[in-house]
């Protein structure tokens, strides 16, 4: 999971884009970067750490252009090295070319293997880097179709964006796991991007969504983009985006986040209720569960556990360690409020189980008489080889250990999970999705 954006045919577009990727800070917070156009040349600045730590008005200068692309990175793939920091910037036989890529491809060693065997040098761990190569060392004369010979190429869930100094390129993989959109700037010019609440941010209309499995080309000149459809769309836009990585206010294949997070609290209510004082949120991810919890089951909402905004997203955290560390750091109780009490607590999911047991003990020692776990997602049982930081079964508690005996390791009174079923029904019935954290179904061969 990372952010992605591309300006076209707009003045300023890399500052355009260094606020969209703030808009979008949530999806990664390992490195960013900005590759912009002047019709010339491709510059790229990037850099680990947050959007505001690596940019500036000197750089966004530095960057002028009618045309940007940029990302955000949170590694499922690769090192944490600013090497493997995107856009990947190039100059090959047809000119300068950028990419950036949010996704995992599941045959990446294999195609990097091949590409040594074939000549290329590789500058990052990456997986985007196989695209950039086999782009550069295709015989076809136009971009797009070497664009097109590099998808024949790769598997797994992919949202790119290509810019060359006159062209942009967006791209879904046919499975569409990931979300893209596209919006219309009120000065001209379109921006695509992973979430809509980007497109909020710089008051661009929203336009649609890249299907999955199409291509869509923007060229100066043309007002109307181009749009190919490359794969037969077979729909699985991944469950997880709704549960955890999304922002609220973000839309995804026209359903409102936040409204989809607050049914499937309503829906805990119902299948697994229990006594007690107050409902309370592991913010911020857990809040619009909370309130569906506490509004269906008529239990008070309590902010009882205070975030420090300054903390980044444990989960997605590259190492344990660290994850521990920040747990501590983001998460405080209000010992007013918990004392002697019965409390509810709604989080989004538990993956490895450290940060649930972690925040159990921080609330008992704060006071609360009782704590009982209701987590708005089913359990975790299988990796996510599409874009998420789930490597191994042996991370995974739910994989190890059934419900009780995760109970018992967090410290909780009572726990209980959103069955499959009932998360289908709080985002809607009317498509497929990816689920194979949960089913272990991996669709994508």
């Amino acid at each position: 999971m990372c952010a992605i954006v591309g300006v076209f045919d707009v003045k300023h577009a890399s500052k355009i884009a260094y606020y969209a990727l703030f808009a979008m800070q949530h999806r990664g917070q390992e490195a960013t970067g900005i590759s912009s156009s002047d019709g010339k040349r491709i510059r790229t600045i990037k850099d680990n750490g947050l959007v505001t730590e690596v940019f500036n008005e000197t750089k966004l200068t530095f960057l002028d252009g009618d045309m940007a692309i940029g990302h955000n990175r949170y590694s499922t793939a690769g090192s944490d090295s600013v090497k493997d920091a995107q856009p990947v910037a190039a100059s090959y036989k047809l000119g300068d070319i950028s990419i950036v890529h949010n996704g995992n491809l599941i045959n990446k060693h294999e195609v990097r293997s091949r590409l040594i065997e074939q000549g290329a040098i590789f500058q990052s761990s990456m997986d985007t880097e196989n695209i950039i190569h086999l782009i550069a060392r295709s015989q076809q004369d136009k971009l797009k179709d070497r664009i097109v010979e590099a998808l024949n190429v790769i598997k797994g869930a992919y949202c790119l964006l290509i810019q060359s100094r006159s062209k942009m390129f967006a791209i879904r993989d046919r499975y569409g796991v990931r979300p893209l959109s596209i919006g219309k700037l009120k000065e001209g010019g379109y921006i695509v991007a992973s979430e809509t609440c980007a497109l909020d941010l710089v008051d661009a209309e929203f336009i649609r969504d890249v299907r999955p499995g199409e291509m869509v080309i923007f060229r100066h000149g043309q007002e109307a983009f181009e749009s190919i459809q490359l794969f037969e769309p077979d729909p699985h836009i991944c469950a997880f985006e709704f549960i955890y990585f999304a922002r609220p206010d973000s839309v995804i294949e026209g359903k409102n986040v936040y409204a989809a997070r607050k049914r499937m609290g309503m829906k805990l209510a119902d299948l697994s209720p229990v006594k007690a004082d107050f409902v309370i949120p592991v913010p911020d991810s857990g809040v619009s569960a909370a309130l569906g919890y506490a509004q269906q089951s008529g239990i008070p909402f309590e902010m009882a556990i205070v975030r420090n905004h300054y903390v980044g997203r444990t989960f997605i955290e590259p190492t344990q360690a660290v994850r521990d560390l920040k747990v501590k750091l983001k998460l405080s109780p209000i010992h007013k409020i918990l004392e002697g009490k019965k409390i509810v607590v709604i989080d989004d999911s538990i993956v490895r189980g450290t940060t649930s047991r972690q925040i159990v003990k921080m609330l008992k020692r704060a006071g609360a008489a009782e704590v009982h776990m209701r987590i708005a997602s089913p359990t975790i049982e299988h990796p996510c080889l599409y874009g998420i930081d789930t490597p191994s079964y042996k991370e995974l508690i739910s994989a190890n250990k059934n419900v009780e005996e995760v109970r018992e390791y967090i410290g909780a009174d009572s726990l209980a999970f959103l069955s499959i079923e009932a998360l289908k029904e709080s985002i809607g019935n009317d498509m497929n999705y990816s689920l194979v954290s949960f089913d272990g179904n991996y669709f994508i061969k």
